[in-house]
Protein backbone atom coordinates (compact mmCIF):
# COMPACT_ATOMS: atom_id res chain seq x y z
CA UNK A 1 0.00 0.00 0.00
CA UNK A 2 1.45 3.37 -0.92
CA UNK A 3 0.61 7.01 -0.66
CA UNK A 4 0.44 9.35 -3.63
CA UNK A 5 1.83 12.83 -3.21
CA UNK A 6 0.85 14.76 -6.35
CA UNK A 7 2.98 17.79 -5.49
CA UNK A 8 6.13 15.71 -5.24
CA UNK A 9 5.30 13.81 -8.42
CA UNK A 10 4.83 17.11 -10.30
CA UNK A 11 8.09 18.48 -8.90
CA UNK A 12 9.93 15.32 -9.95
CA UNK A 13 8.50 15.54 -13.49
CA UNK A 14 9.44 19.23 -13.71
CA UNK A 15 12.95 18.59 -12.42
CA UNK A 16 13.37 15.68 -14.85
CA UNK A 17 12.27 17.89 -17.75
CA UNK A 18 14.56 20.68 -16.56
CA UNK A 19 17.53 18.38 -16.19
CA UNK A 20 16.97 16.71 -19.57
CA UNK A 21 16.58 20.11 -21.25
CA UNK A 22 19.86 21.35 -19.80
CA UNK A 23 21.92 18.20 -20.52
CA UNK A 24 23.15 19.77 -23.73
CA UNK A 25 24.69 22.60 -21.72
CA UNK A 26 27.45 20.36 -20.29
CA UNK A 27 26.36 20.02 -16.70
CA UNK A 28 28.63 17.55 -14.87
CA UNK A 29 27.12 14.44 -13.33
CA UNK A 30 25.92 15.18 -9.78
CA UNK A 31 25.09 18.84 -10.53
CA UNK A 32 22.08 20.77 -11.81
CA UNK A 33 21.38 24.25 -13.12
CA UNK A 34 19.39 26.93 -11.33
CA UNK A 35 18.55 30.46 -12.41
CA UNK A 36 18.88 33.12 -9.73
CA UNK A 37 17.64 36.69 -9.62
CA UNK A 38 14.52 38.76 -9.48
CA UNK A 39 14.64 40.58 -12.82
CA UNK A 40 17.95 39.58 -14.44
CA UNK A 41 18.44 35.81 -14.12
CA UNK A 42 21.93 34.32 -13.84
CA UNK A 43 22.60 30.60 -14.32
CA UNK A 44 24.51 28.63 -11.66
CA UNK A 45 25.49 24.96 -11.72
CA UNK A 46 25.35 23.56 -8.21
CA UNK A 47 25.82 20.14 -6.58
CA UNK A 48 22.77 17.91 -6.16
CA UNK A 49 23.87 17.45 -2.53
CA UNK A 50 22.42 20.93 -1.84
CA UNK A 51 18.98 19.28 -2.08
CA UNK A 52 19.70 17.76 1.35
CA UNK A 53 20.35 21.15 2.97
CA UNK A 54 17.49 22.84 4.90
CA UNK A 55 18.60 26.35 3.87
CA UNK A 56 18.56 25.42 0.20
CA UNK A 57 15.21 23.67 0.59
CA UNK A 58 13.79 26.92 2.01
CA UNK A 59 14.84 28.67 -1.20
CA UNK A 60 13.18 25.95 -3.26
CA UNK A 61 9.98 26.38 -1.27
CA UNK A 62 10.06 30.11 -2.07
CA UNK A 63 10.57 29.26 -5.74
CA UNK A 64 7.58 26.91 -5.62
CA UNK A 65 5.40 29.62 -4.06
CA UNK A 66 6.40 32.19 -6.68
CA UNK A 67 6.65 30.06 -9.84
CA UNK A 68 4.93 26.77 -9.01
CA UNK A 69 6.46 23.91 -10.94
CA UNK A 70 6.46 25.70 -14.30
CA UNK A 71 9.85 27.37 -14.51
CA UNK A 72 10.03 29.84 -17.42
CA UNK A 73 13.81 29.54 -17.86
CA UNK A 74 13.71 25.77 -18.42
CA UNK A 75 15.52 25.11 -15.14
CA UNK A 76 14.68 25.84 -11.53
CA UNK A 77 14.30 29.58 -11.00
CA UNK A 78 15.11 30.87 -7.50
CA UNK A 79 13.60 34.27 -6.64
CA UNK A 80 16.35 35.88 -4.57
CA UNK A 81 19.20 38.24 -5.23
CA UNK A 82 22.45 36.88 -6.61
CA UNK A 83 24.23 38.17 -3.49
CA UNK A 84 21.86 36.23 -1.19
CA UNK A 85 22.29 33.05 -3.25
CA UNK A 86 26.09 33.32 -3.26
CA UNK A 87 26.10 33.93 0.50
CA UNK A 88 23.94 30.85 1.09
CA UNK A 89 25.94 28.58 -1.22
CA UNK A 90 29.23 29.70 0.33
CA UNK A 91 27.87 28.65 3.74
CA UNK A 92 26.77 25.28 2.33
CA UNK A 93 30.16 24.55 0.78
CA UNK A 94 32.07 25.08 4.04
Amino acid sequence: MGFRLPGIANAKKSLTRSLSATKSLDIPKGYFAVYVGKSQKKRFVIPISYLNEPLFLDLLNQAEEEFGFDHPMGGITIPCSEHTFLDLTSRLSE
